[in-house]
């Protein structure tokens, strides 16, 4: 059996990749959550209306040992089942200027996007390149693309794993795994609720937020046969904000 491993899938970007890479490329997928239990029940329901199995799996992606037991724990219960995707898709914001930025909100931010790509990726990559087929795809940020003010911690965590992204792309192409970044802009979710939107909607050229479901588009296409030829990638997707 084949999956496609999501995490930070119960809800916003992740909930509606999981959703497409089910629907589109018929992937049973494994939806790592954090805490929201009830979200993740939903999301498992409507993945599984595509005929799919969605196996769903509480860790902390930012906890070595967490993260190792319970993917290590689910390998050894299927081995029969091979990850063929990864979407590195978990990911927390802890806002604030930089001079009054506080040890936690640094090192927790970092933890979860940077460390989180390691610990997860970690556990599949060598099953990939043994098969010589694979998919990375690691959701970062227009934050990380250009940086941005009052989000040094977040801007640091994703423009570490868009450096990842192509380091990694350069070691393993030649066992036909792919690596690729997806970076949203402005995607209306739980991550952009406070924003003001009639405001920030005049910076952007296409004069709205983008659509989790736009991203999910994207990433599905990277997951597929379809982009065997494009790795190393950081695409934007930003209504034409920073391109």
């Amino acid at each position: 059996m084949k999956y496609a491993l999501v995490t930070g899938g119960s809800r916003g970007i992740g909930k509606a990749i999981a959703i497409k890479l089910a629907q589109d490329l018929g992937y049973h997928i494994l939806l790592n959550y954090h805490s929201n239990t009830q979200a993740a029940k939903v999301t498992a329901k409507s993945i599984e209306e595509n005929h799919v199995k969605c196996e769903l799996l509480a860790f902390d992606v930012a906890d070595a040992k967490a993260t190792k037991n319970v993917l290590g724990n689910w390998q050894k219960s299927n081995p029969e089942a091979v990850v063929e995707v990864i979407v590195n898709n978990a990911g927390i914001t802890k806002d604030g200027l930089f001079m009054w930025m506080g040890e936690d909100d640094w090192h927790s931010v970092i933890n979860t996007s940077l460390n989180g790509f390691y610990n997860v990726t970690q556990q599949f990559v060598k099953s990939m390149l043994q098969k010589r087929y694979g998919r990375i795809i690691n959701i970062v940020s227009l934050s990380g693309v250009k940086g941005n003010p009052g989000q040094v911690n977040y801007s640091a965590a994703k423009g570490a794993i868009i450096s990842a992204t192509k380091a990694l792309a350069q070691e393993i192409g030649k066992r036909k795994v792919t690596v690729n970044a997806v970076a949203p802009g402005f995607i209306t979710s739980d991550m952009t609720a406070d924003f003001d939107e009639k405001e920030l909607k005049k910076m952007i050229p296409l004069q709205r937020f983008g659509d989790a479901e736009e991203v999910a588009e994207l990433v599905s296409f990277l997951a597929s046969k379809k982009a065997s030829y494009i790795t190393g990638e950081v695409i934007n997707i930003n209504g034409g904000l920073y391109s």
